[in-house]
């Protein structure tokens, strides 16, 4: 398994470390569109997702696979965006399946709070689907997008 080696430990470290400043960045912007920007929840995933993976994408390039430069920056960042719009399909499906649900429970557990079921719910879903999406994208990328780096290297 590729998580034996040190390196890629180290490296899945990193990833999860970029992923979760993506995260905040796709909350803050999901959550400017929808409560300021009065987006609806699924178009606003959608803008919410590029702005995270362009942040990523340049994390990754640049600290987490600094090594993986024989790829033109260009041909790289292809492979990464077409990793992320397959990721893209399986969150926004996931997340259009889920919502209303998670949006129903949360009306049940939540108590009269500044922040609605609605925001529970929304962000619940949010959450629910990068988590998914992290573990494709990390396996993906490594062995496509950043194959030129040996495992454990």
């Amino acid at each position: 398994m590729i998580l034996q080696h040190r390196e890629e430990r180290k490296r899945f470290a990193k990833f999860a470390l970029v992923g979760s400043m993506g995260a905040g960045v796709d909350f803050l912007v999901f959550n400017l569109l929808t409560q300021v920007g009065g987006m609806a929840p699924v178009a606003a995933s959608v803008f919410s997702f590029l702005t995270a993976m362009t942040h990523n994408f340049l994390w990754h390039r640049y600290w987490t696979y600094p090594e993986s430069r024989s790829k033109k920056v260009a041909h790289q960042w292809l492979q990464f965006g077409m990793v992320s719009v397959a990721g893209l399909a399986i969150r926004t499906t996931l997340f259009a399946l889920i919502r209303p649900l998670l949006v129903r429970i949360a009306a049940y557990l939540t108590p009269p709070l500044p922040l609605t079921p609605t925001f529970w719910g929304n962000n619940t879903a949010l959450a629910t689907v990068i988590l998914v999406v992290m573990v494709w994208n990390f396996f993906a990328n490594r062995f496509w997008t950043y194959n030129d780096v040996a495992v454990g290297s």
